[in-house]
C-alpha cells in the first residue's frame, strides 16, 4: 500500500526528474525532442502549492487512460 506522503514525494521527484531532463547542463546528450516534451509537461505539472490541497487543485479522473 502506498502512503499519501509517498505519493507526494513521488510527484515531487518526477518534477525534479523533468526539470533535470529539460536542463542540458544537468543531463547532456538528451535528444532535443525529449527536452521539449519535458518542458511541455512541466508547464502544467503540480507544484508544491498545488499539493497542499489536492481536492481544490485537481479535476477528478473520470476514466483511466494515458492518452489525451
Amino acid at each position: 500500500m502506498t502512503l499519501p506522503c509517498e505519493r507526494t514525494k513521488a510527484v515531487m521527484n518526477v518534477e525534479r526528474f523533468l526539470m533535470d531532463l529539460s536542463n542540458p547542463k544537468k543531463t547532456p546528450r538528451i535528444p532535443s525532442e525529449v527536452r521539449k516534451q519535458a518542458r511541455s509537461l512541466l508547464k502544467h505539472y503540480p507544484r508544491k502549492f498545488d499539493m497542499m490541497d489536492p481536492a481544490e487543485s485537481f479535476e477528478p479522473i473520470k476514466e483511466w487512460s494515458y492518452e489525451d
